[in-house]
């Protein structure tokens, strides 16, 4: 699976367990580590954990595994390395506190809106 389907994909999984904000940073033209950055905020630290176990378990299913995994002890900010994709789930406190796009500002990065949430408010 390419990196911008990886990202895709990693977004479905975090829409499907009611993480919201979610950002696409495109890194490939900015450094050489990684491709994507996808971001997403929750509001517990049990919706950080059914976040990233939901994406670990199904990429799993699909034979991706995570490089490097961090922060799922204190579950304020896990990080998931796919290598050419890494995806950040933070309680909303600690995104607004790091503040990630801030620091990554000169890169083209894009919203996604939950089209299944969006399309039951209408």
């Amino acid at each position: 699976m390419d990196s911008k389907h990886l990202t895709e994909k990693i977004t479905d999984l975090i829409f499907s367990k009611k993480g919201y904000n979610v950002v696409q940073l495109k890194l490939s033209e900015h450094t050489s580590f990684t491709d994507y950055f996808v971001i997403c905020s929750a509001d517990s630290t049990t919706q950080v954990k059914a976040i990233s176990d939901e994406i670990d378990k199904k990429l799993r299913d699909e034979g991706i595994r995570y490089w490097h995994k961090e922060g799922y002890t204190t579950l304020s900010w896990v990080l998931l390395d796919y290598v050419d994709v890494v995806v950040h789930v933070f309680l909303k406190s600690a995104r607004e506190y790091y503040n990630l796009e801030r620091l990554w500002g000169d890169v083209p990065i894009t919203k996604v809106e939950d089209l299944e949430l969006k399309k039951a408010n209408d």
